[in-house]
């Protein structure tokens, strides 16, 4: 229960539902006791007046015993009708109230999950998977919603059945109690027994259809390799291997839950034996009637569901605890990524890295060794290495989604870490390398930055980004919807429109991540020229393994495996053999041999 004790302050704050709900549930018992009451009273009333009926044999008092007898029989019937549909009326206000309550808390939840996982690092998401992310949202949201509604209802509703049940039967009889209610016991620890047994298999079926899945999906977004490497019945096998085990698993469980209401019946129907054969001896012996039997009957029958409830509620609170401590973990995770002083004031774009080294904390990779180097606002460089030698971590260091291991980041000649962070990024137009588009139109992936932007900004950024024949091909144009992660746009298109979304939020800072790597050269010619303009009175990083796109900037930093190796300008490292003359050289001649690339 440590790790539920997260739920209170949710328990606290819709308090009164859990307070009506509870008298709801009250009142539905007290109306729930009624009939048993009416039920005795009506067949000691029958076995009473039928000995008194027959000593009036062929006298009009007998007649008129008799009409009375039936109105009596029909107050009853009437008494217990409406107790019926008043305990029916006040147990729907009782789920009104606390599954509601559950649902609304669920909602929370969810939302203090969500927004908790928006603060967290980008380091966060480099060491959890997106799935396990997504089931700790909801399946786990899920399992503690079912404690905060239908464990704590019936958990009541068994409290109240027992305090206001319990002390009836022994005012009766105390032997017929104690003997009506030895199987009870024994069914809520066999309903947790069998229960504990269904949540086991149900969660190796979860798992089992995850795998099914995973493995479809990846079939299918693969189709076209599996086609042309023939191995659509490799596949057809593995298919059958996985959805056999499936089958296997799926079978386990139907055959313990065919077990559970045959146990429940079971034992309940031995109770009922007890009870009757307990309350015969009773009888017999002048201690009881037969209407205390009926009575008993009922008093069983209502406590059997609250009891078979105790295995199934004590279940649903461990594997809700074991949900609960799920979500902590990701909740308790902090955010390192904080600012300092948290100074807020208008960005001019002077950026200055003062030997900053950096190693990922997920896994120990050096990206970074003694980096030192400043740009001036309005001024631009570049960033060339190969794959590896640390180029995007600058990127990920200036927009502060990591903080360097050593030395220090400044923006305006203030540490980047008494900036606030939320004004720096708003200042910062960022194109990074791996391209992720929304599932919506193209309108809203270009002004996703910002919501409000003109169509006037969107047609330059579109024009500056060598997007317009493009998108005047769509029969929507920019309404044209895009599939998951852009799929209807090729790799591309894709980057222009990262290039708009960068460009639409006329940012101080540009940053452009290797932003061009999946176009020909004719429209990276035509993206750089109108970069030209883009970059003016704009601090502009250039990040990129082309020497094509190194040239636009006033500066140029080479790396290699985390280090500068070369600085300068264009002309200045093409005019000594170098790393940089070597690459430009290289990509020339492959230029000249393949004009088309």
């Amino acid at each position: 229960m440590r790790d539920l004790a997260h739920i209170n302050k949710y328990l606290f704050k819709y308090k009164w539902y859990l307070v009506l709900g509870t008298v709801f549930i009250i009142i539905a018992n007290l109306f729930g006791v009624v009939p048993a009451v009416v039920v005795r009273q009506s067949f000691d009333l029958i076995q009473g007046s039928f000995s008194i009926f027959h000593w009036f044999d062929g006298f009009e008092l007998q007649k008129n015993g008799y009409d009375l007898f039936v109105k009596s029989i029909l107050v009853f019937g009437v008494i217990i009708l409406v107790s019926a549909v008043l305990r029916g009326g006040f147990m729907f206000l009782m789920r009104q109230t606390i599954i509601v309550m559950s649902r609304l808390i669920e909602f929370d939840l969810k939302n203090e999950i969500y927004a908790h996982y928006q603060t967290l690092p980008l380091s966060f998401y480099r060491k959890n998977n997106t799935g396990d992310l997504m089931n700790r949202i909801s399946e786990d949201v899920s399992k503690v919603r079912m404690y905060i509604g239908p464990a704590i209802m019936y958990g009541i509703n068994l409290a109240t059945m027992f305090i206001i049940v319990i002390p009836f039967m022994f005012s009766i009889n105390v032997k017929l109690t104690l003997y009506s209610l030895i199987p009870l016991p024994f069914l809520s620890f066999s309903i947790y027994f069998v229960n504990n047994i269904i949540n086991k298999r149900s969660e190796e079926i979860q798992e089992s259809q995850s795998k099914l899945s995973t493995f479809v999906q990846e079939a299918f977004s693969g189709i076209r390799v599996i086609k042309a490497f023939v191995r659509e019945k490799d596949y057809d096998h593995k298919f059958e291997g996985t959805s056999e085990e499936y089958r296997h698993k799926s079978l386990k469980l139907a055959f313990v839950q065919s077990l559970f209401f045959p146990l429940i019946m079971g034992l309940i129907g031995l109770s009922v034996i007890l009870t009757v054969y307990i309350g015969s001896e009773g009888v017999l012996a002048g201690e009881l009637s037969t209407g205390n039997i009926a009575e008993f009957i009922i008093y069983v029958n209502m406590l059997t569901w609250p009891v078979t409830s105790l295995g199934w509620i004590t279940s649903i609170i461990q594997s809700a605890a074991a949900s609960q401590r799920r979500i902590n973990e990701f909740l308790s995770a902090k955010n390192d990524i904080i600012s300092d002083k948290n100074i807020k004031q208008d960005i001019v774009g002077n950026i200055r890295f003062d030997k900053v080294s950096f190693v990922y904390p997920d896994s120990g990779i050096k990206a970074l060794e003694d980096i030192s180097f400043s740009v001036k606002a309005g001024e631009s460089i570049a960033i060339i290495g190969t794959t590896g030698s640390g180029k995007s971590t600058i990127a990920n260091l200036i927009c502060r989604l990591y903080d360097p291991t050593n030395g220090e980041v400044q923006i305006d000649d203030l540490k980047l870490t008494d900036h606030q962070i939320s004004n720096v990024r708003q200042n910062i137009g960022y194109v990074p390398q791996d391209v992720f588009l929304f599932s919506e139109s193209i309108r809203d992936n270009i002004s996703f930055g910002n919501g409000k932007v003109s169509d006037e900004r969107i047609d330059k950024a579109v024009a500056y980004s060598d997007l317009t024949e493009n998108i005047d091909r769509f029969p929507d144009g920019l309404q044209t919807m895009l599939g998951e992660r852009g799929i209807t746009l090729s790799g591309g298109q894709k980057q222009r429109v990262s290039i708009a979304r960068a460009i639409v939020r006329e940012p101080k800072i540009l940053i452009l991540d290797d932003c061009l790597s999946a176009v020909d050269t004719k429209t990276e010619n035509s993206i750089l020229n109108s970069m030209k303009k883009i970059m003016v009175d704009r601090t502009t990083v250039i990040i990129s393994h082309r020497v094509s796109s190194a040239q636009l900037a006033d500066k140029i930093i080479v790396l290699d495996e985390g280090k500068i190796v070369e600085q300068g300008t264009h002309a200045e490292l093409i005019s000594h053999e170098g790393v940089y003359k070597t690459l430009y050289d290289k990509q020339i001649q492959k230029e000249e041999a393949d004009p088309l690339v």
